[in-house]
């Protein structure tokens, strides 16, 4: 019975996968953001991501969640433009709404930590919004490694 339960969660969790990664698509793309739009300017520019994503995912599985909130609080306030990473001395910047003080740490820090390894590749060159885009993208490829691993254990 509890691993009947434990399928109908994976099953559920993989559909869940599939509607937010469609609407992830759909932000990064949609607004502008094409597939291959830094193929020169930054041609490693998505292995960087992914690795540096998954560096931190390894680190701790808070990672997925915490970016997809990031990414999600970003998107519904000013329109997907990174304004969520920006604080100000005067408290006046999104980062400092109290709407924003419940999400988690390791969202920003995975941003940074992509920004960082991208800005030595790719100095000036990709901005925080399609960095914080490809992060959430990668973090929801991640989720449904993580969500089908589980759901093939569980059937042992």
């Amino acid at each position: 019975m509890e691993k009947r339960r434990r399928s109908v969660c994976a099953v559920a969790a993989v559909a869940l996968v599939a509607a937010m990664l469609s609407s992830l698509t759909e932000a990064a793309y949609g607004g502008g953001m094409s597939p291959g739009y830094y193929k020169t300017t930054c041609p490693q520019l998505e292995d960087i991501v992914l690795k540096e994503v998954t560096r931190k995912k390894n680190e701790t599985i808070v990672t997925i969640p915490a970016v997809l909130r990031l990414f999600f609080h970003d998107c519904l306030v000013n329109g997907c433009d990174a304004s969520v990473l920006i604080a100000s001395r005067n408290e006046d910047a999104e980062k400092n709404s109290p709407d924003d003080d419940s999400l988690a740490g390791d969202g920003y820090d995975t941003v940074n930590r992509v920004k960082a390894a991208v800005e030595q590749k790719c100095p000036g060159v990709v901005s925080c919004a399609d960095i914080l885009a490809l992060a959430a993208r990668d973090v929801v490829h991640l989720v449904s490694t993580v969500v089908v691993y589980v759901s093939r254990s569980t059937r042992h």
